[in-house]
């Protein structure tokens, strides 16, 4: 992301607030785009979806969105962080006449591998009329596809164009939803929003495919990397299963909402969860605009220097460099985070007053909000150490992630109601504690792992 993050930089160094403004918008419909367009959207039709749908035709509707989102999420995920280090690699070499080919193989193979489980639970598990089921299938692979385009388009530095495709795929899908809608009820507002959805996947690939014009070859080659960087792999999946575990082991609470057509849900819980992660999209904003790029400047003269024969003491002094960038910059970010979340804490009853959510749920909101703190930050620490390929720790690190998720949650609903949250809040707190104080470790020692442990000729 460090790429398309300078440029975005730039702008935000305008000396105008215009600049300031427009720069942390781009920023955030970059590093967030598909899930604010999902959220907003499926907000807008199912505010005015009730004009020509039922309240069950609503929640059908709603259920396939978060299913479709969260399942592809997870089932992609493996596959599009080795396509990200493929795609990474073949930049950095300046060697690119692959990506359009490996952009199409990659779309293909995980439509493939995805097919079955799709078939499966919409056409033999879910009890729904034929044109939901068809459209909830395209829904699917829709959003799957995003989810993969969304590598390439890192890639990219034309940030307009990237925010000018999520911005009139969201209004495309929200004004056809309400025409469809109008007309076919709940199956237009369903492929409504797939057109949206289709605007929005075509238009990355067709700027993907403009950038690099290129013939169609080299489709599977990244598939090699799954043996070379198998940890990654690992990531991608922990990482992903991680933030949709305490959801899905909640839909067991007695609470949940079971549906005669197969779904099972838990609303609330969902709600409140999906509202608290909106507080750090601020801060997924700064530290692409500012930490990243600031970082990426210094990881890049470390190994310059290394490379340019350096001395011992320039190279400790660099890597001191590196070291006290990041803490100082993680420290002001957790500051800023924890501003905005106590805020978000104590404006909770007005917010939920004026989003007409149960109050019940006011509990889960602030400890989802105080959990979303500590699971950013170690995000971050976990892009860092991607940075500097520390891959088997880091896949340690998003297993402890996934696995104290599972853990607290699954002790919490036994506990009951009254602690509901607490094991996403924990499972937050003891992964950032144990990744800062890895991480702390193993940049102390960068020297040595560069030169000893982490490099491929001594091995």
């Amino acid at each position: 992301m460090a790429g398309i993050g300078f440029v975005v930089r730039k702008l935000v160094k305008k000396d105008n607030l215009t600049g300031l403004f427009s720069g942390y918008l781009f920023s955030i419909i970059i590093t967030a785009g598909p899930w604010l367009f999902t959220i907003l959207a499926l907000g807008s039709i199912t505010l005015f979806g009730q004009n020509f749908s039922t309240l069950t035709e609503i929640n059908d509707f709603r259920l396939c969105i978060i299913y479709n989102f969260s399942s592809s999420l997870v089932f992609s995920g493996p596959l599009t962080i080795i396509v990200t280090r493929f795609i990474a690699d073949k930049i950095y070499v300046k060697d690119v006449h692959e990506v359009p080919g490996v952009l199409i193989g990659a779309l293909g193979l995980s439509f493939f591998l995805q097919l079955p489980l799709v078939v499966g639970f919409y056409f033999y598990y879910i009890d729904l009329p034929l044109e939901i089921k068809l459209a909830a299938f395209a829904n699917y692979f829709l959003i799957s596809g995003i989810w993969m385009a969304t590598v390439f388009m890192t890639a990219l530095k034309d940030y307009n164009s990237i925010s000018m495709t999520f911005g009139v795929g969201m209004i495309t899908g929200i004004v056809s939803a309400y025409f469809l809608g109008e007309a076919y009820s709940q199956a237009g507002l369903f492929w409504g929003f797939n057109i949206g959805l289709g605007s929005i996947l075509f238009s990355l690939i067709a700027r993907v495919l403009a950038e690099y014009p290129y013939q169609s070859t080299g489709h599977f080659g990244f598939m090699g990397y799954f043996k070379k960087y198998w940890e990654l792999a690992l990531c991608g999946l922990f990482y992903n299963l991680a933030i949709w575990a305490d959801k899905w082991i909640m839909w067991l609470s007695p609470y949940r909402q079971s549906l005669a057509n197969g779904f099972v849900s838990y609303p609330n819980y969902d709600s409140a969860m999906f509202l608290a992660y909106l507080t750090i999209i601020p801060s997924m904003a700064i530290f692409f605009v500012n930490i990243e790029t600031n970082f990426f400047e210094k990881y890049v003269h470390f190994y310059q220097e290394i490379r340019g024969h350096a001395t011992y003491e320039q190279i400790r002094e660099n890597q001191e460099g590196i070291v006290q960038n990041l803490f100082n910059s993680f420290r002001g970010l957790f500051l800023f985070q924890g501003v905005i979340s106590m805020a978000a804490i104590f404006l909770a009853p007005t917010i939920f007053l004026w989003l007409k959510i149960n109050f019940l749920m006011m509990g889960i909101f602030r400890l989802g909000v105080l959990g979303a703190i500590f699971h950013i930050m170690s995000m971050f620490i976990f892009i860092v150490l991607y940075y500097f390929d520390f891959r088997k720790v880091a896949m340690w690190l998003n297993f402890l992630l996934l696995t104290t998720n599972v853990i607290f949650t699954y002790w919490t609903l036994e506990l009951g109601f009254p602690f509901y949250g607490y094991g996403y809040f924990l499972s937050s707190i003891v992964t950032f504690a144990v990744s800062y104080g890895v991480t702390y470790y193993y940049l102390r020692t960068l020297s040595y792992r560069t030169f000893i442990s982490n490099n491929a000729s001594v091995s």
